[in-house]
């Protein structure tokens, strides 16, 4: 799956133009790399988001096409 799709589902960012906007900035990386809004998201995957001062990091536990929001959580762990 997409990473900027990933994020919007996950509901880690609200929206898909948001998520891409923050990938195109250089603010979001995957396993210590800088990330493009097209990478490929997999389990197992490190990300980490710059949200001004602060910085989120998550690693995937799961990649699902659509998801409820009261299940959006289990799709990442907060590391």
């Amino acid at each position: 799956m997409r990473l900027d799709k990933y994020l919007k589902v996950s509901r880690l960012i609200k929206r898909r133009t948001v998520a891409n906007e923050a990938c195109d900035g250089g603010r979001v990386m995957i396993n210590d790399k800088p990330a493009k809004a097209s990478t490929n998201v997999k389990v197992g995957d490190v990300i980490t988001i710059g949200f001004g001062n602060k910085e989120v990091k998550v690693e995937v536990l799961d990649v699902q096409e659509t998801v409820r929001k009261e299940e959006a959580g289990e799709m990442f762990r907060y590391l």
